[in-house]
């Protein structure tokens, strides 16, 4: 038992079964330095307010940022206003409404995503059970709801790409150091996110071994035993695994992590033109991970040469658009690593002519970064909302109970999701007692279930139900005797509206710019780039820094390179569809002949 000299946020550590819930004054936010005592009152400590947010997050304990001020305001007016009359059942009144507001308070969505979005994605992810925080930065846990829908994205995407011939397998998480330094550009391009196992209890291992930041170096020894002939070619793998990148700068959960699940594909053709073709059939699979699961547009294109896979020939990627941050992040990659990899490992086949070759490989991937960009788009300031292909439950019945109402109304919900399981929807049924119809609501709402069944006894009246779309939260009446038929529509109809929603957005986002002066002013408006660009790497590194200098001149700021997000502009890809450019059409930066357009952003 704490006394009262012991009460202080630093005692988040010790409540081990998260049973309180930690409030900081706005106020206090902007003060530079706050003093608090450790764990007993005779001494006292000083933190920024930042840290004292990363470390409740840290434990576990994300805070709540409220404003005080208009509660002590309105505490004050009501010490200094004069009793009246009728004062009893005003005051009666006013103290109902302000149980509501603390209700309301503890229930919903305190930060906004258009004023406080770094805020407003952690609230959503932990109120909707997605996401539970580990004594490890930049570690996470996956809960039941997040993790189903990572099931859904592994269901589709494996199937898929079974049919084009890619075989599953695993391979070990450990790689050696000899083999991860074999492909030089390879290690450059990762080693500061290496992590590295040193020691075995209490002894130092003789050789450090590393954990797989990604698993060429691990799977290319084995191919290279087991590429004999052209007819051991095509060789397709594909594994679902995690990966290690210990990152240094600020994580957020799904986005950038330092442990996170994909899955990576490998495989080793006899000719170019095969591996090609592959690496542009799995970028369209990604395609469609993005805008018919998670209803998210992307555009495909070509990394440049600065921002391709470090060791690979050529990176092709379907990139994405957050605009409540006005910032793209990479969505997925699908890589043609040339013939480097096999020569680095040795990789040889005898032809069709008995002639020694090397075979041409791809690798490409898709992470848990999926689930981020899903919420960062589609979620609002009541919670998750869920694109219904993905959504671990698409339809959620509540019965409204009255009185002695409750057995039938139960019975007769229960008949409901029974038919609605058996036509295929994934559907659940909330018949907890011990809480209200209005906290139900509310639960599934910040959960992102795409339909609600509202079942009260006039709806049981008039054979109906009360149907509630989280998309727009309109309301419908529908019949029984039509609601299976109804609801299998208006999950495709939700579906759509989503991803047409998502693309109006990101079309309006992008803007076409000629020359540098236009440049920084549409990033400043919260948009991408598309610019024709004479594709040099050393004029790539000048918009990069300019960029970044004339942005942080204008605001008089300075950045702190431990964040995860930057104001310079890079380029996010060469896209595929090109618009026309005219010959001789100038680069916006150099004044060269352009020879593609290219999209920039400011990125994660």
């Amino acid at each position: 038992m704490l006394s009262l000299r012991q009460v202080t946020p630093f005692a988040a550590i010790n409540d081990t079964e998260n049973k309180c819930t930690f409030a900081i004054d706005q106020g206090l936010m902007k003060e530079q330095t706050l003093w608090l005592h450790p764990l007993h009152n005779d001494k006292s400590t000083s933190i920024s307010a930042d840290n004292l947010v990363k470390f409740l997050e840290a434990v576990g304990h994300p805070p709540k940022i409220l404003d005080f001020s208009d509660a002590e305001a309105s505490a004050s007016e009501g010490a200094a206003k004069p009793k009246q009359a009728a004062g009893g059942e005003k005051k009666a009144g006013k103290a109902e409404n302000q149980k509501d507001v603390q209700k309301e308070t503890l229930l919903s969505i305190t930060a906004k995503k258009e004023e406080d979005f770094a805020n407003w994605y952690s609230e959503v992810i932990t109120r909707s059970d997605m996401i539970d925080y580990y004594d490890i930065s930049g570690c996470y846990i996956l809960k039941p709801w997040s993790f189903s829908i990572w099931e859904q994205i592994q269901s589709f995407l494996d199937g898929e790409i079974k049919k084009l011939g890619v075989q599953g397998c695993y391979f070990p998480m450990f790689v050696s150091q000899k083999a991860l330094e074999a492909e030089k550009d390879h290690i450059e391009g990762f080693s500061p996110e290496v992590a590295w196992v040193t020691k075995s209890g209490q002894s130092e291992l003789e050789n450090p071994i590393a954990v797989r930041p990604t698993s060429e170096t691990i799977m290319y020894p084995a191919f290279a035993k087991w590429i004999r002939s052209h007819r051991d070619l095509p060789l397709k793998l594909n594994q679902w695994c995690n990966v290690v990148r210990w990152e240094f700068k600020n994580p957020t959960p799904f986005i950038r992590t330092r442990e996170f699940l994909w899955q990576e594909g490998h495989t080793a053709h006899s000719s170019l033109e095969s591996a090609a073709t592959e690496v542009l059939d799995i970028l369209d699979l990604y395609r469609r991970v993005y805008e018919e699961l998670l209803a998210v547009p992307v555009v495909k294109g070509k990394k440049t040469e600065t921002e391709k896979f470090a060791g690979g020939f050529y990176t092709t990627t379907v990139e994405a658009f957050i605009p409540a941050t006005a910032r793209g992040i990479q969505g997925a990659t699908s890589h043609n690593l040339g013939q480097n990899f096999g020569k680095m490992f040795k990789i040889e086949y005898e032809d069709e002519k008995g002639t020694k070759q090397i075979p041409w490989q791809n690798s490409w991937g898709m992470t848990t970064r999926t689930i981020g960009v899903m919420v960062m788009i589609h979620a609002d300031n009541q919670g998750l909302v869920l694109p219904p292909r993905v959504a671990p439950i698409q339809v959620i019945v509540i019965p409204v109970v009255y009185k002695d109402s409750a057995a039938e109304l139960n019975s007769k919900a229960e008949e409901l999701v029974e038919a609605l399981r058996a036509a295929g929807i994934r559907v659940d049924i909330d018949t907890r007692s011990n809480y209200t119809a209005g906290w139900k609501y509310n639960h599934w709402e910040q959960k992102g279930v795409p339909i609600r069944l509202e079942l009260g006894p006039k709806d049981l009246e008039k054979k109906q139900v009360r149907m509630v779309r989280r998309l727009d939260n309109s309301k419908e009446d529908v019949p029984l005797s039509v609601i299976v038929p109804k609801l299998k529509l208006e999950l495709e109809l939700i579906q759509h509206r989503m991803l047409q929603r998502a693309k109006e957005e990101h079309s309006t986002r992008t803007r076409t710019v000629m020359k540098w002066e236009e440049f920084v002013p549409a990033l400043d408006a919260g948009c991408m780039a598309l610019t024709p660009f004479c594709d040099e790497a050393e004029w790539e590194e000048t918009a990069k820094k300019r960029s970044k200098e004339e942005k942080l001149s204008a605001g008089g700021e300075t950045e702190d390179e431990r964040t995860a997000v930057s104001a310079a502009a890079k380029t996010l890809c060469i896209p595929f569809e090109q618009p026309p450019l005219p010959e001789g059409t100038p680069c916006f930066i150099s004044g060269k002949p352009a020879k593609c357009w290219v999209l920039w952003g400011r990125t994660y």
